[in-house]
C-alpha cells in the first residue's frame, strides 16, 4: 500500500493520501487549500488518480482543499452526513464504507470535537480527525461541541477498537505522527477518567484560545464548493420542473452516477440506468455503455447524482469526449426528493 502523511506547519494539520498501487486510484484526507499544487504533484510523481477527497469534519484552524482538488482532478468530495459544508458530493453515515481500489474506510460518527465529525477505520488505522489526538483530544468548546458527546465517542466507539489500531489524527503540535488505540488508552492523559462527568469537568475548564484562523476558516469551509458555471453551459442544468418537462416530451435516458450503496440506502428515480461515476471513463470508451446509449438513441442524456456535483463534473466529462444532447439535474436526487418525487428501492 502506498501511504504518505504530509504536514502543514502552519495549522500542524495532518494530511493522509492512501493507495493501494502505483499507477492506481487514490484517496486524500483532510487536504490544506496551501498544499493542494504539491498533491497533485505528488499524485502525478506517484501516477495516482485522486477518486475521493475526504473531510473529517468543518476545520476551525485552515481552509480545506476538498474544493481545489475536485476542481483540479474531478474526484468526489467526502463528508459525513451531517456536514454543512456546500462541497460534499457524497455524504456518509455510520459504518457505511468508502472503496478506493481495494482500500476500504469505514465510517463511525465521533461527534463532541464538533457535530459533524466523523472517523475513518481502515483495515490496521483509523484516521481520527480531532476527536482523539495523540495525547489528547479534540477540544468542545465550539462548533457545537459537546464533551459528554465526545467523551461517547471516545469511549464506545475509538476505544472499542483493537488496540493495536494505528492512530492518525488530524492534527499534532507535538512533532508526533501516529500511535495506537491501546497507547491511547493507558497513556493519554484526557482518557484517565472513570465517568463522562469527569471528562466533560476537564473539557470544560481548557480555557484555550480560539484557533487563529477560525473567524476566516469556519465560513470559508462551510461555502467552499465555488461555482460550478465552469463545468455547466447555459441550458445544460435543468431544474426539477424542467426536467418532468423534458421527461414528458420524449425519448430521454436517465443516469444516475451515484454508488451502489447510495442507491440502496436512499433510492433512486423510476427508470434510472445506473452508471457510476467511478467508472465514467471506461463507460466512455468506444465499448463503453455510454457511448453505445449515445450511438442507438436520438434523445437526450439526462445525468442526476446525490446533490448535482458529480453529475456537473461528469457532463463537462462528456461533452469534452464528445458527447452531445446531455444534461444534469440541479440539486440532484436530494432536490428531487424535496419536491415529492418518488423514489424506488429494491424489494
Amino acid at each position: 500500500m502506498i501511504f504518505q502523511q504530509l504536514f502543514d506547519p502552519v495549522s500542524s494539520t495532518y494530511t493522509y493520501l492512501l493507495a493501494r498501487r502505483y499507477g492506481g486510484e487514490a484517496v486524500i484526507i483532510d487536504p490544506v487549500i496551501e498544499h493542494v499544487g504539491s498533491y497533485v504533484a505528488l499524485l502525478e510523481r506517484l501516477d495516482l488518480k485522486l477518486i475521493k477527497a475526504i473531510d473529517t469534519h468543518v476545520h476551525a484552524d485552515h481552509v480545506t482543499g476538498l474544493g481545489r482538488l475536485r476542481d483540479i482532478t474531478k474526484c468526489v468530495t467526502v463528508m459525513g452526513e451531517r456536514s454543512g459544508a456546500d462541497v460534499v458530493s457524497m455524504r456518509v453515515r455510520e459504518d457505511e464504507k468508502i472503496d478506493v481500489d481495494g482500500i476500504e474506510l469505514r465510517t463511525i460518527f465521533t461527534p463532541g470535537h464538533t457535530d459533524d465529525s466523523y472517523s475513518f477505520v481502515g483495515a490496521d488505522r483509523v484516521f481520527t480527525g480531532d476527536a482523539l489526538l495523540i495525547g489528547g483530544t479534540g477540544r468542545t468548546d465550539f462548533q457545537n461541541g459537546d464533551p459528554f458527546a465526545a467523551y461517547d465517542s471516545l469511549f464506545n466507539k475509538l476505544l472499542k477498537l483493537p488496540a493495536e489500531t494505528l492512530v492518525f489524527p488530524a492534527h499534532d503540535y507535538h512533532g508526533n505522527t501516529a500511535s495506537t488505540i491501546g497507547y491511547e488508552a493507558v497513556k493519554n492523559p484526557r482518557l484517565q477518567v472513570d465517568s463522562a462527568e469527569a471528562y466533560a469537568e476537564i473539557m470544560n475548564n481548557l480555557n484555550l484560545p480560539d484557533p487563529k484562523m477560525m473567524d476566516v476558516a469556519v465560513p470559508a469551509n462551510l461555502v467552499v464548493g465555488h461555482s460550478l458555471n465552469q463545468f455547466v453551459r447555459p441550458g445544460e442544468e435543468l431544474d426539477i420542473e424542467q426536467y418532468r418537462k423534458l421527461c414528458s416530451q420524449g425519448d430521454v435516458t436517465v443516469i444516475d452516477l451515484r454508488e451502489e450503496d447510495e442507491r440502496a440506502r436512499d433510492g433512486w428515480i423510476a427508470n434510472s440506468l445506473h452508471i457510476p461515476y467511478g467508472s465514467l471513463d471506461s463507460q466512455l470508451s468506444p465499448s463503453g455503455m455510454l457511448r453505445r446509449i449515445a450511438s442507438d438513441q436520438q434523445g437526450q442524456m439526462m445525468l442526476y447524482c446525490a446533490h448535482g456535483e458529480r453529475s456537473a463534473l461528469a457532463l463537462d466529462t462528456m461533452r469534452n469526449a464528445g458527447f452531445k444532447d446531455v444534461k444534469h439535474l440541479k440539486g440532484g436526487l436530494a432536490a428531487w426528493v424535496s419536491s415529492g418525487g418518488d423514489v424506488k428501492h429494491s424489494a
